[in-house]
């Protein structure tokens, strides 16, 4: 598997350097270019397209690779996770529904934490993940972690497929909201695209985020309303409450999968995609910040 990555590394650097000297005009040579200046940056993420598309596939055959089921990993962990969460929260403690069938109501929220969880996890860890590729060439470093971030969509999707076999068993047929489901995935993906720069920059300058990250996204799923309603939550403390980012985000896939009596408590669904926007826009401002250092500190 060792042998497999650092194969790759060693062709995504070929194809690096090939590709600016293309760019230049001149025949390939196996050089190292100083960089980029400030203005190129953006324009450079596009001229580095097949970068990610390489990084990205890379990700998922390692992920997946060597393993008796493979991709089905993928339905595996969410669904099992549903059937404890209904277990617990919808049989023994009769939490009131939305008037959906319980599972439904948990994988409408297992949907997006699941996605926020992954890309946390592996964003957190791509630049060091590719540590020997960033100090031997110049690309925009912010294809890294968004690459990871998209491997965790496939994943997203992948599990979707339960969803539609849920609402077929159950005979669940969504309201009009559905239409506004892409509008939430949107916000899904800022969410966990900003956690995910924040993270990984701050795990290049301080190893100790490797140890951090897992206990956030273990105690993130508790607080989170995925195995429960979050209108149980007391009126007084809903604003409270919001404060937490996926709490808007759930409540808003929830609002375009259940319909019927499913409600969004509006204050705190503002109050959340605030904060997701400011997560996202100041995420890639420490990350720009930051990644001038990537090369020297990794």
């Amino acid at each position: 598997m060792q042998r497999f990555i650092e194969a790759i590394e060693i062709i995504l650097s070929i194809y690096l350097v090939i590709s600016q000297r293309r760019q230049m005009g001149t025949p390939p040579e196996l050089i190292i270019e100083a960089g980029r200046t400030e203005k190129h940056y953006w324009k450079d993420i596009w001229r580095y397209r097949e970068l990610f598309y390489f990084l990205a596939w890379r990700d998922i055959l390692v992920r997946y690779k060597q393993t008796v089921i493979g991709i089905a990993w993928a339905l595996i962990r969410p669904f099992l996770t549903m059937v404890v969460f209904t277990v617990v929260f919808g049989n023994l403690a009769k939490l009131p529904s939305e008037g959906a069938p319980y599972p439904i109501l948990v994988f409408s929220a297992m949907l997006p934490w699941q996605f926020f969880a992954n890309s946390l996890s592996e964003a957190s860890n791509s630049l060091i993940t590719n540590a020997n590729l960033i100090s031997k060439v110049y690309f925009p470093r912010l294809v890294v972690p968004t690459s990871a971030v998209v491997v965790s969509f496939v994943d997203f999707m992948i599990s979707g497929m339960i969803l539609l076999g849920l609402m077929a068993w159950y005979d669940f047929v969504p309201s009009w909201r559905i239409v506004t489901l892409p509008g939430f995935i949107v916000i899904a993906f800022l969410a966990s695209m900003g956690s995910g720069l924040w993270l990984c920059s701050l795990n290049v300058q301080y190893r100790d985020f490797r140890y951090i990250v897992p206990f956030i996204v273990q105690f993130g799923l508790y607080i989170s309303p995925v195995g429960f309603s979050s209108s149980i939550v007391p009126e007084k403390w809903r604003l409270l409450y919001s404060m937490n980012p996926m709490v808007g985000v759930i409540d808003g896939f929830r609002w375009a999968i259940l319909g019927g009596e499913s409600q969004m408590f509006l204050p705190g669904f503002l109050l959340s995609m605030f904060l997701v926007v400011i997560i996202f826009i100041t995420g890639i401002q420490y990350f720009r910040k930051m990644e001038r250092t990537f090369a020297d500190v990794i």
